[in-house]
């Protein structure tokens, strides 16, 4: 019956808890309870572990790990704030890491989506290039709704390296739209090597660069990290 109920939980620690109950003289309802916080508990973890595994992240990193002595440069204390307040999720506002490579922005960046997705949120970690190839494949086979509605799904969405690639018009277009589609409502948090002044270049028209970045920075947090050094370490020093 508990196989059938799906409580495997309850299935593998029946003895226990048995056990535990003859021991400390669990009243009915104090086993009871018991016995569903476990339940519980079990599959609140299992679906976080799911939500994990779903957002594809490749690299773990948390707040607690990331070098802050290395960058005196970055404002730590602004970072721990917004972090521990959770409004970024809360009130669905953007966060953007600019700066050089090897500097810890996609290790910020991922921190943040993984508290999100602790926490309960649906998240996904993707590269640039990945996004805006899926949205302009879906014009060829017809699916650009649903792809849409997949990326505007997530509750918060990090997209690595933005202007990795130069991408032409039309991707530009179905990138923007991605972009309008989650203004207000996601969470979109986002790592780029280039400052916004850069963004032209890849991006290639002035007034869908214009408003991209005024949908992106409205209601956000600007982390510039053009000033801070890479914490990779050097081939020359190994």
């Amino acid at each position: 019956m508990l196989k059938y109920l799906g409580l495997r939980q309850l299935l593998a620690n029946w003895d226990h808890y048995i056990k535990l109950a003859t021991k400390s003289n669990f009243s009915s309802v104090r086993l009871l309870k018991y016995i569903i916080e476990q339940e519980f508990k079990t599959k609140q973890e299992n679906a976080r572990k799911r939500r994990i595994s779903m957002a594809k992240i490749p690299e773990p990193y948390e707040i607690e790990t990331f070098p802050f002595k290395q960058q005196p440069k970055l404002n730590k204390k602004n970072i721990l704030t917004l972090y521990d307040s959770f409004d970024y999720m809360t009130k669905q506002q953007n966060i953007i890491w600019i700066g050089p490579t090897g500097t810890g922005k996609t290790g910020l960046a991922t921190a943040f989506l993984t508290y999100a997705i602790n926490s309960g949120y649906k998240g996904r970690f993707i590269l640039f290039p990945e996004p805006v190839e899926m949205l302009y494949q879906s014009l060829a086979d017809q699916t650009q709704k649903r792809v849409l509605k997949t990326f505007t799904g997530y509750d918060c969405l990090l997209i690595d390296e933005v202007g990795l690639i130069e991408i032409d018009p039309v991707q530009v277009g179905l990138f923007f739209s991605l972009m309008h589609k989650r203004h207000k409502n996601k969470t979109t948090l986002i790592t780029s090597n280039l400052g916004f002044d850069q963004w032209g270049t890849f991006l290639k028209n002035t007034q869908l660069t214009a408003a991209l970045i005024d949908r992106l920075t409205e209601n956000s947090h600007v982390f510039n990290m053009k000033n801070c050094k890479s914490l990779r370490t050097r081939l020359d020093q190994l």
